[in-house]
């Protein structure tokens, strides 16, 4: 258990996961019971959104604090800097054991070990691949343990790997270790699709709970591969929420609840190929909008928090809730005040980086999205660009679902020359260059 000051954290990580696939966000499903509850006793941030809607770079985000443009790690596939500052260092300074489960996807190692310099600063429990979906399917595969060793798994991939989540709980109070407390990152690769079989793969019988639902409206009307996928992908969403029904009743019987901070959120979404040519990098609500509820001291009440935050407000929130310093250097802010409800100035926005797909940019707030992108720059090798074109705004009053585009229409040209000098401002406060962005 925690020395009873201070206490454990864990972060229940998703990947891929939409912000409508969980009830205290309006879905009528039943998909989240347990998140649910957890939001009831809890908090839930209602409008909250990922800074960069691609895997890896929304790790680095969530590890290091700062956008990926700050940390070099601007799309999938590079690594994070063995200098760079994580929680891990963060927590472990502050004397907490530092433990990791899961998919890693900052190690630059595919389906190999990734070695112990770069793991961030996770030393005291590591069981984790580099990219799990290389390294396991659905049903059995594996990841590696401290000592590279691969440790297989059988059954459902999150029933597994939430197995081993509750044996390292239960390694917490046998241990003498036990008397620190922890911060454990849980990364589950679901509901991500399967890389190899370009699909969503719900355990068995889960879809067929799921097949006659009515799809999400921004995806009608658009091609995509949501009519074979969504059933699956509803099904993955179910099981997850189950397991971490699983972690909290685990953390009740150890006695370790009432001591135990759990936020749980997703890197991104998914849009299901109708925005482009795949699931996520796109500036739209699909893909930017994530759940994001915590639990536990600090984070109760049932509040509902209304403002516009960002997974890089994360980890100060994290650090904060902790009672740990956050570092100055960090990009976003601690959560926990607006957890508690108190009025404080808070801003009125939120940026996104997209690469990869493109060089894109995009600010999101309370009505408006607009978005621009850099069609002479290549999104898998260009950081940025020091020039932009006009590419979307929305009207999210009156277009939730994002249908239609309103940019270059001159009855909305004061609009978008506001928003563009916002995105300007939000770009140069992160450490990007400004740049020009031209008018369509």
């Amino acid at each position: 258990m925690a020395d009873g000051t201070r206490p454990n954290v864990i972060v229940f990580f998703t990947d891929q996961q939409r912000w409508d696939t969980v009830g205290c966000y309006g879905s009528t499903m039943g998909l989240t019971p347990n998140l649910d509850a957890m939001a009831n006793e809890g908090v839930r941030f209602d409008l909250a959104f990922t800074a960069q809607p691609v895997c890896g770079p929304a790790r680095a985000c969530l590890q290091t604090g700062l956008y990926p443009t700050a940390t070099g790690c601007f799309r999938n596939g590079i690594p994070l800097p063995d200098a760079a500052v994580t929680l891990a260092h963060q927590f472990a300074g502050a004397g907490y054991e530092t433990g990791y489960i899961g998919k890693w996807h900052l190690g630059g190692t595919g389906d190999m070990p990734v070695p112990e310099e770069r793991r961030g600063g996770y030393r005291d429990h590591w069981l984790a691949a580099d990219l799990l979906e290389f390294t396991s399917s659905p049903y059995g595969g594996g990841y590696y343990d401290a000592d590279n060793r691969f440790v297989p798994f059988e059954g459902y991939r999150v029933n597994s790997q939430t197995d081993h989540v509750l044996e390292y709980l239960r390694t917490r109070r046998r241990n003498a270790g036990g008397d620190r407390p922890f911060f454990l990152f849980l990364s589950y690769l679901e509901p991500h699709h399967q890389n190899n079989l370009n699909r969503y793969v719900a355990p068995h019988g889960y879809a067929e709970r799921y097949a006659g639902f009515p799809p999400p409206q921004d995806l009608v009307g658009h091609a995509g591969d949501w009519q074979e996928n969504l059933p699956d992908y509803w099904g993955i969403c179910a099981n997850i929420d189950e397991n971490l029904g699983r972690v909290r009743a685990e953390l009740e019987r150890l006695g370790m609840a009432e001591n135990t901070v759990i936020l749980f959120t997703s890197d991104h979404g998914s849009h299901f190929r109708t925005r482009n040519n795949e699931y996520k990098r796109s500036c739209h609500e699909a893909a930017i909008r994530i759940p994001m509820v915590g639990w536990g001291p600090g984070l109760s009440g049932g509040r509902v928090v209304d403002e516009l935050v960002s997974l890089v407000d994360v980890p100060p929130t994290l650090l904060d809730a902790a009672g740990i310093a956050v570092p100055e250097a960090f990009h976003g802010r601690s959560l926990m005040p607006l957890a508690r409800g108190e009025r404080i100035d808070w801003r009125q926005d939120v940026f996104v980086q997209i690469s990869e797909s493109q060089v894109g940019r995009a600010v999101r707030t309370r009505r408006w999205k607009y978005g621009v992108d850099a069609p002479d720059r290549d999104g898998w090798n260009d950081i940025d660009s020091p020039t932009y074109v006009e590419q979307y705004l929305y009207d999210l009053e009156a277009d939730p679902h994002e249908q239609v585009n309103l940019v270059g229409r001159p009855d909305y040209r004061q609009v978008a020359d506001q928003l563009a000098e916002l995105l300007v401002a939000r770009m140069v406060a992160v450490g990007e260059r400004a740049p020009t962005i031209a008018r369509r």
